[in-house]
């Protein structure tokens, strides 16, 4: 048994979980935990979410504490209103991870990528072969009907852009 499969009983950290799925995907970017880049808008509130982005943190090294959190920042005005917030952004994060992970900001200026909330993600075919053709391959009549069914919802109208 590996210390990731013990049971934990009492109050864990909101990021201890997410960590076992994120760190492999994250890791490299210097992120403990990569659910702190989608978890950002639940620890520094959707209203500074939307004006900045978390990067990276840099830890001393051979240490995972006192670490200095990297933000991207889209407006030089936010910049100075997250200056002044920054002990309260610190204080949340190492909240977040359940330890002093973070001790200082350091703010990076820059436009943050788009996310166009008011659109749907929307499946995009990958050829143009139906459905019946692709998977009148499959040997098992079992398996063929329901990549059938499925086939038919994917193309549907309804799930089309």
């Amino acid at each position: 048994m590996t210390k990731d499969d013990r049971t934990t009983y009492g109050l864990v950290a909101v990021g201890l979980p997410a960590s076992k799925v994120t760190r492999p995907l994250f890791g490299r970017r210097g992120f403990v935990h990569g659910a702190l880049i989608t978890d950002w808008p639940a620890i520094v509130g959707t209203a500074m979410s939307a004006h900045t982005m978390p990067l990276g943190i840099r830890f001393p090294k051979g240490e995972r504490v006192g670490g200095v959190l990297e933000v991207k920042v889209a407006a030089s005005a936010f910049s100075t209103e997250l200056q002044h917030l920054a002990p309260l952004v610190i204080e949340r994060v190492n909240g977040y991870f359940g330890w002093k992970a973070v001790e200082r900001l350091k703010l990076r200026h820059g436009p943050l990528p788009r996310l166009d909330k008011d659109k749907p993600n929307k499946i995009q075919p990958a050829d143009s072969t139906p459905v019946p053709e692709v998977v009148k391959r499959v040997d098992d009549p079992e398996l063929r009907a329901v990549l059938e069914r499925l086939g038919a919802h994917l193309v549907s109208p309804v799930n089309r852009p």
